[in-house]
């Protein structure tokens, strides 16, 4: 049995408190500029890596690539279910394809520059070396205390707003910082113990758990908005949140069970603020070893970036071919192109066309609408993030778990969150562009 660590003095945990809240805080939301090049900090740590040591970077890609292919097989993952065969196999094609192309012996037809060489080079290595960076940095918002302050001082809305329960705050805030995975785990947990209904899971699963801050930053660096970068983020946190309150009260998650057994425990005494504080405070003095806390956010990202990499470029190519030489995305295109009519989105087929790849790989429409206005990349980004649902990474991750969500809901609620995303992502950007802010 682990034993519990040692807590620390409350000065110490004060300390600590600030000083890694301070850091994750600089880091991830403060730009500076370096070389001429203005960005948040660990973007910096990640371009130099990928522009100044490519070998180093391209090697360190193939080892994490090679254990993530590796793992599920000599694990024997891959046999737990059709879903864990089917991902183990397009992390096998999509090693294959990192080998064909820095050999240079793949096929013509993926060797366009907008195919497998913009994939490898714009996409897998930067977020080879992005999510294990930004994964060490994350420890400092997620490991100290900061994350149940938020958590205790969301609590008010959480009911209201997500007709979730105020303890689900940490969970909700934590997939959004952290990865889909590790919520959906957290998620699994505590639905199996009964302290979420059927409803209540399905509302965090897919309404809280989308990609994680570092991922943001490959999205926008993509489309070509770093320089809106605190826009882009807070945007997207704003309406994630805000087309979750909506889908809370839309079927399918509408007329789902919500029975629990837990026991309501929201209610705070005392002034929320003192209590917050109180929580971080004490989060802080229990939380262990500062390079344990780290380590263990490092060790995920690594064991995330291997998994994902190989993943995105076979998922992320298929995509890429099915968008130029098949209608299908036309198809769901004409489904979205009238709501981006009605709020005035340039573009709007073009538009559509791209966003409604997201569903298949959430990177797509990064990919697809990198030449557009600034105005349709600023709405992809946001719509990749808050649709949530993409089949290359959290669609299968929910079926893996024991949450009752069947693919067909998981479809309606991609529909309905990529209409709300787009239409209020494009009034954001509207507002933004007359305020001069993009």
């Amino acid at each position: 049995m682990t034993e519990k660590p040692t807590p620390i003095s409350k000065t110490r945990a004060i300390i600590q408190l600030v000083l890694f809240s301070a850091i994750g805080i600089v880091a991830f939301f403060v730009p500076f500029t370096i070389g001429g090049k203005s960005t948040i900090l660990f973007d910096h740590m990640a371009s130099y890596l990928v522009n100044e040591q490519r070998t180093l970077s391209i090697t360190l890609l193939f080892a994490m690539m090679i254990y993530g292919v590796a793992k599920p097989i000599m694990s024997g993952e891959f046999k737990k279910s059709l879903t864990d065969l089917i991902l183990t196999v397009f992390k096998a094609i999509g090693l294959i394809l990192a080998v064909l192309y820095v050999t240079n012996t793949a096929p013509d037809v993926i060797m366009q520059k907008d195919m497998l060489p913009f994939l490898f080079d714009k996409l897998a290595l930067t977020v080879g070396m992005i999510v294990p960076i930004g994964s060490l940095i994350l420890a400092s918002l997620v490991g100290f205390g900061l994350l149940e302050m938020i958590g205790v001082l969301m609590q008010p809305v959480m009911r209201p707003l997500f007709k979730t329960p105020g303890s689900s705050a940490i969970d909700a805030v934590a997939s959004f910082v952290g990865s889909y995975s590790i919520g959906l785990l957290i998620t699994n947990r505590v639905y199996l113990q009964g302290q979420y209904s059927a409803k209540e899971a399905m509302i965090i699963a897919t309404g809280f758990s989308t990609v994680s801050a570092a991922f943001m930053v490959i999205v926008a660096k993509t489309l070509d908005i770093m320089d809106h970068w605190n826009l882009f983020f807070w945007s997207s946190l704003v309406i994630t949140f805000l087309v979750t309150a909506i889908t809370a009260r839309l079927p399918p998650i509408r007329t789902a069970d919500d029975t629990h057994q837990r026991q309501e425990i929201d209610s705070i005494k005392g002034k929320r603020l003192t209590t917050a504080l109180n929580v971080g405070i004490s989060t802080s003095q229990n939380a262990g070893s500062v390079w344990q806390i780290f380590w263990s956010n490092f060790r995920d990202g690594i064991q995330m970036t291997a998994a994902i990499i190989p993943s995105i470029l076979a998922i992320g190519l298929a995509g890429l071919l099915l968008a130029k030489y098949t209608p299908i995305f036309d198809v769901l295109g004409l489904l979205l192109y009238p709501f981006a009519y009605i709020v005035g989105l340039p573009e709007p087929m073009m538009a559509t066309k791209g966003m409604a790849a997201g569903l298949a790989e959430m990177f797509l429409p990064a990919l697809l609408l990198g030449d557009m206005p600034i105005l349709v990349r600023f709405v992809a980004a946001v719509v990749s993030i808050s649709s949530v649902l993409f089949f290359s990474g959290m669609i299968p991750c929910v079926l893996a778990t024991r949450l009752p969500i069947s693919i067909t809901q998981m479809l309606i609620i991609w529909f309905e969150r990529t209409v709300l995303s787009l239409m209020l992502a494009t009034l954001v950007g509207h507002a933004a562009i007359s305020a001069g802010l993009l």
